[in-house]
């Protein structure tokens, strides 16, 4: 007899080993610090966003989709010159997002995959532009052309990157 799941949560039932909740997050911002401060063009990559993103659709809960987002934000914000939690205001919004999204639908798609990616980096730097242009009253210039660039850069690296961090799920069969 077929056991049957309430959800598409209690479907797939896979994890990671606990270290790697805490690594995967603190690796992204400190490869984005450093990247960014050695190699101005690795700027456009979003490194905690995808990070973000990945771990919102896999634990598929708005909540802690949310406080991820919120953590991963405010780490990002403590290594720049920039206001506590902008990164983190944004970051908790697409986290919330992305877990919900993951409920909804099959995430696991690499053309889905890279939708997603793209969508929300779009969105996160509309978040982000409104954050710093009305909340903070500071000057934003937005470029459509640099931000499409931008989005698409992520999308292809967020496919590459979730299909590595794949690899390290605990799959309960």
């Amino acid at each position: 007899m077929a056991l049957m799941s309430t959800s598409r949560r209690e479907a797939e039932r896979s994890g990671y080993p606990t270290f790697l909740y805490f690594l995967v997050p603190l690796a992204a911002v400190g490869i984005e610090s450093f990247a960014s401060l050695h190699f101005p063009r690795m700027a456009s990559l979003d490194l905690p966003l995808l990070v973000t993103i990945y771990f919102a659709l896999m634990l598929r809960s708005p909540i802690a989709g949310t406080f991820t987002g919120a953590i991963i934000g405010i780490l990002q914000d403590a290594l720049t010159r920039q206001p506590l939690g902008t990164f983190g205001i944004c970051k908790a919004i697409i986290g919330y997002l992305a877990a919900s999204l993951g409920v909804q639908i099959d995430t696991e798609n690499p053309g889905a995959r890279l939708l997603i990616c793209i969508g929300f980096t779009l969105a996160h730097n509309g978040i982000y532009w409104l954050v710093v242009r009305h909340l903070l009253a500071q000057p934003f210039h937005w470029n459509w052309v640099h931000e499409l660039v931008r989005a698409l850069i992520d999308g292809v690296i967020g496919v590459v990157l979730f299909g590595l961090l794949d690899l390290a799920k605990q799959r309960d069969y």
